[in-house]
């Protein structure tokens, strides 16, 4: 169940029985021709659709994340990693003082990744907190199924569109991208990201029949309900 469809009534009454909830962590940034919350979107999709026959609340996406690299590209926000780091753990108290014990944080970004030591000092400074960091696109699962799909797959390519992330109207190219030189990547500033990559795709091609990316996502699921209904000992 979703918190924005909730009210904080029915929140109380599951705190009597539960303490798990899930927390999505997305992105505002360029994904080529798909939307710019490609990240928010599929994190927050992806856990919701998990824990939906679980009746576990799914927080909204924190939609604002780790981007520095992609600030040549209108429309992108990134947050400073001190800012992040102090959302985050902002966040997590605010659950636990609620009531909440176990979260599984389900993350759509890769930037955001430095990140998770924070999520370890918080268990350590809240008695019988739990947290888990689940990077959903390349859970061992999930990512064996994108290989068995198309190797070559990456940032804004066919792995990440799906029909809610595509926009109407938007015409995609034809062809595979190959990937990008990563090794030139990090030592590049924005405006040299965003030269070495063009419209913003890391590789492969842009877009894949339906049924191999429902496929996919039914994996994403799977693998993410897992965590979640998993043992917390």
């Amino acid at each position: 169940m979703r918190i924005s469809e909730s009210n904080w009534f029915e929140i109380e009454t599951y705190l009597e029985t539960d303490d798990r909830c899930v927390l999505p962590l997305g992105s505002t940034e360029q994904h080529a021709y798909l939307s710019l919350s490609v990240d928010s979107i599929l994190s927050e999709k992806v856990a919701a659709d998990a824990a939906e026959p679980l009746g576990v609340p799914v927080f909204p996406a924190l939609a604002y994340g780790l981007t520095p690299y992609f600030m040549a590209f209108p429309g992108s926000v990134t947050l400073k990693l001190a800012t992040y780091a102090a959302v985050v753990r902002d966040i997590l108290d605010s659950l636990y003082a609620t009531g909440f014990r176990r979260i599984l944080i389900v993350n759509g970004h890769g930037g955001n990744s430095p990140v998770q030591p924070v999520t370890m000092e918080w268990m350590q400074a809240n008695p019988g907190a739990r947290c888990r960091f689940h990077d959903w696109w390349r859970a061992p699962k999930t990512w064996a199924c994108v290989q068995e799909i198309d190797p070559v797959a990456s940032h804004a390519s066919w792995m990440e569109n799906f029909p809610w992330t595509r926009l109407p109207g938007r015409e995609l190219p034809e062809m595979q991208k190959p990937f990008v030189p990563f090794e030139r990547l990090r030592d590049r500033d924005a405006a040299g990201v965003r030269a070495l990559i063009g419209d913003g795709n890391y590789g492969g091609v842009y877009q894949k029949p339906d049924a191999e990316t429902d496929r996919l996502w039914t994996v994403a699921v799977e693998e993410t309900r897992a965590l979640l209904d998993g043992d917390w000992a």
